[in-house]
């Protein structure tokens, strides 16, 4: 199976990143290369990019797609919330742009190898990096009742997680729940039945909030927000694409901050704090898909990508 991902917004980041021709650029999740073919497109020789993620797979696809431009790019196997180590092992420590489209790829959902899937019979995984020990099985089979309603509830914004919780604690007395399909079932006996008739495919968010509580997405996001800035250089950009809500409210709080961190109360007629500003936030509101992108590509409905520029003075 080829690995595919549309890329989403693709114009409006390329606008955002404001790529320059002898620049440095980063990609923390690279997937198939959508946005680093068209990034290295607009280098010239000089200029450099590199390509970061966990997945075997995404290495191995954008590897190939990005060959043509191999004396300029680097594509490393990790997390990006190591890139400050690893540009540091390139001797890169400042860039121009970063970038980071934090979708699931058409790949991985599609890919029923994965696990990611509520539509198919397979092994419950959801491992972004196979390398991980620890699936989705570990988390539904041995979490307690009551954390596995606070991740239902909090990463899948399920407002039947409580009963859900229960189902899935109640069938694994009688057996392990070894299987998407299984799981799949049992969310569906948690939830009216009036709300399955209208409420879009009933394990969806349950799915969501596994597949993040697994792979730690809003802990890395929240965690590497600021090292990412630290990486810009004076009016270098860091582009954040994300696709639901939780991510959003994490990446525009977290601009926010880094544009006005003075915590000195409103009254004081100088900042004491000391804190300083690391930039401005560049989307007061998202960026939004247009209508023709939307019926072109279903999946990149939710997407909204958000700007911070770094600023040194």
């Amino acid at each position: 199976m080829e690995f595919n991902h549309t890329s989403v917004l693709l114009k409006e980041t390329l606008d955002g990143l404001r790529v320059r021709p002898d620049g440095v650029y980063v990609d923390g999740t690279l997937g198939g290369a959508g946005h680093a073919c068209e990034i290295c497109k607009k280098l010239s020789a000089k200029g450099r990019f590199i390509g970061i993620d966990q997945d075997q797979d995404a290495i191995i696809a954008a590897s190939e797609r990005l060959k043509k431009y191999q004396e300029r790019t680097t594509i490393i196997r990790s997390n990006y919330c190591y890139m400050a180590k690893e540009l540091q092992k390139l001797g890169i420590s400042q860039v121009d742009g970063i970038l980071l489209d934090l979708g699931v790829s058409s790949y991985q959902l599609d890919n029923k190898e994965r696990g990611f899937t509520y539509r198919e019979d397979v092994p419950l995984d959801m491992r972004m990096d196979r390398r991980m020990e620890k699936t989705a099985w570990h988390i539904v089979n041995e979490y307690p009742q009551s954390e596995l309603f606070r991740v239902i509830r909090d990463y899948g914004e399920e407002k039947f997680a409580q009963n859900i919780a229960k189902h899935i604690t109640q069938a694994r007395e009688k057996k392990q729940i070894q299987t998407t399909a299984e799981l799949s079932e049992i969310i569906k006996q948690a939830i009216p039945m009036k709300i399955r008739a209208t409420g879009g495919h009933p394990a969806k968010r349950t799915f969501q909030a596994l597949r993040i509580e697994l792979n730690r997405e809003l802990e890395v996001l929240e965690n590497s927000l600021e090292d990412m800035i630290r990486l810009l250089g004076d009016g270098g950009r860091l582009c954040i694409i994300t696709f639901h809500s939780l991510e959003d409210r994490i990446v525009k709080k977290s601009f926010r901050e880094k544009e006005n961190p003075c915590v000195c109360p409103p009254n004081f007629p100088v900042c004491v704090c000391g804190r300083k500003s690391m930039g401005r936030v560049l989307t007061r509101k998202p960026i939004l898909p247009d209508t023709e992108e939307i019926e072109r590509n279903s999946r990149s409905k939710s997407a909204k990508l958000r700007i911070f520029e770094r600023r040194l003075s």
